[in-house]
């Protein structure tokens, strides 16, 4: 019987130090992590094997509530899985445990308040779109079409046989804008 933690990063260059530390310092002696996972998936490996790896009495501990799902639903179905397991459910950040009464409202609560934040997030985002839209904007990265003098600068830099990296220092631009300027008008290899 013990507290054992999750950790969940939604993609692989994120980091999971801090959630690690939480987890230790609030008694954690193994810790479950999913590298990559985004929340909304029903299937995340190392929360499978947490799920697998629990007995009565145990204590699944979360840095936050989102690190174990994304929505209210998914959030309330996973507490009641442990619940009947004779599992108790602890978030560190929250301060929010199913040991009582109150911790399971309070739960709920949250959950719900996390779901209306994510809905409204969504909600702005498609409306803000919808508005661009009507002005014959368009959402996402920007054609590269604009500044001419330096794609021919930058053209002529790699006639040169600089390196892209080099280019970009010389006409300030990003490498990855070189290549985009280096590509116009042309079907060669950069």
């Amino acid at each position: 019987m013990g507290s054992i933690g999750y950790a969940r990063v939604s993609t692989l260059e994120q980091n999971v130090d801090l959630q690690h530390a939480a987890l230790r310092a609030a008694g954690c002696d193994r810790i479950f992590t999913d590298h990559g996972v985004s929340g909304t998936r029903a299937s995340r490996p190392e929360l499978d094997k947490l799920l697998d790896h629990l007995r009565a009495g145990d204590e699944v501990v979360v840095w936050k509530l989102d690190r174990l799902g994304r929505t209210t639903r998914n959030l309330l179905a996973l507490i009641d899985d442990l619940e009947h397991r004779s599992v108790h459910f602890r978030s560190v950040t929250e301060g929010i445990s199913t040991t009582g009464p109150m911790g399971r409202a309070m739960l709920t609560v949250m959950s719900a308040f996390a779901q209306l934040e994510r809905d409204q997030l969504a909600e702005r985002t498609r409306a803000g779109m919808a508005v661009a839209a009507e002005y014959g904007r368009k959402a996402g990265r920007r054609e590269v079409t604009g500044d001419h003098a330096k794609v021919r600068r930058a053209q002529d830099l790699k006639a040169q046989e600089l390196t892209p990296a080099d280019i970009g220092k010389i006409i300030g631009a990003s490498r990855a804008t070189v290549y985009r300027y280096l590509s116009i008008g042309s079907n060669e290899p950069v």
